[in-house]
């Protein structure tokens, strides 16, 4: 947060509530958060409803298997269990806007003028970011992946996966991509408070290139294509982000550090 200049009115002067309000405040908001999850999830169980989604998620893999073939439940509750949790997962992401809505009206009030302006647009982008990820695993990671897999099946093994172990899979790939789609906005916040410059990033470019093929090791199945996959989209938006900083900075100083900036 920026510091107030000594030479002009804090604007945050007189706007401090006790804790028991901000303990109030940060009720209501979780309750709100409560509320939109729950109308995400009431829509979804009418349309597509917990089959349609899973047969949505399944589509990666069965266009891989034999005609015919369908996922099998192992456990005697995962028919009743998986569907629900696929059900919970999606109403997360269907409300991920109006979660981070929730989060940035809860920080406003102890705020700058300047930081909210590009507070609301940063939340709506890592949302889009993180959809974007996402979108990436179902409609590109899966399918090559399970190409690469098949590659290294035995002639005499068909596979019929279970339904779980599945969910539980793409799940956590839908989490490491929508996570790591947010390397632009980490390095914009990281430039705009000061605690890197843009040419630092630019020096540690090798450096990142190595953490990001680690981290994709880490957070991946151990098959080259999903960590590929993942690595490689890291790596550019790293460089998106060190091209988005400068912008970025420039337009969101405070009025008296823009006229205290010396022109180029």
């Amino acid at each position: 947060m920026a510091e107030p200049t000594n030479n002009k009115e804090d604007e945050l002067a007189g706007t401090e509530q006790p804790f028991v309000q901000h303990l109030i405040e940060l009720r209501d908001r979780l309750l709100y958060c409560c509320y939109g999850l729950a109308v995400a999830a009431a829509l979804l169980a009418i349309w597509p409803g917990p089959s349609g989604l899973i047969d949505f998620i399944a589509i990666p893999i069965r266009a891989h298997m034999p005609e015919g073939a369908k996922l099998i439940a192992i456990g005697v509750f995962s028919p009743f269990f998986v569907p629900l949790k696929v059900l919970g997962m999606t109403a997360v992401l269907l409300a991920l806007p109006w979660l981070m809505y929730q989060i940035w009206m809860f920080v406003a009030p102890g705020l700058y003028s300047h930081e909210k302006r590009f507070a609301l647009p940063l939340i709506f982008f890592g949302s889009l970011l993180a959809y974007a990820g996402i979108a990436f695993v179902q409609f590109f990671v899966l399918d090559k992946m399970f190409i690469f897999i098949q590659r290294f099946a035995p002639a005499a093994v068909q596979a019929t996966p279970d339904i779980a172990s599945y969910v539980e899979a793409i799940l956590s790939l839908y989490i490491a991509f929508g996570v790591a789609f947010q390397v632009p906005i980490v390095v914009m916040l990281l430039v705009r408070f000061e605690m890197v410059t843009i040419e630092k990033l630019r020096s540690f470019r090798g450096y990142f290139i190595v953490i990001a093929f680690v981290v994709a090791a880490v957070l991946t199945p151990p098959d080259v294509v999903s960590q590929l996959a993942l690595a490689i989209p890291m790596c550019l938006l790293y460089e998106v982000g060190i091209i988005s900083a400068k912008y970025f900075v420039k337009h969101s100083k405070a009025p008296d550090e823009r006229a205290d900036a010396p022109t180029p």
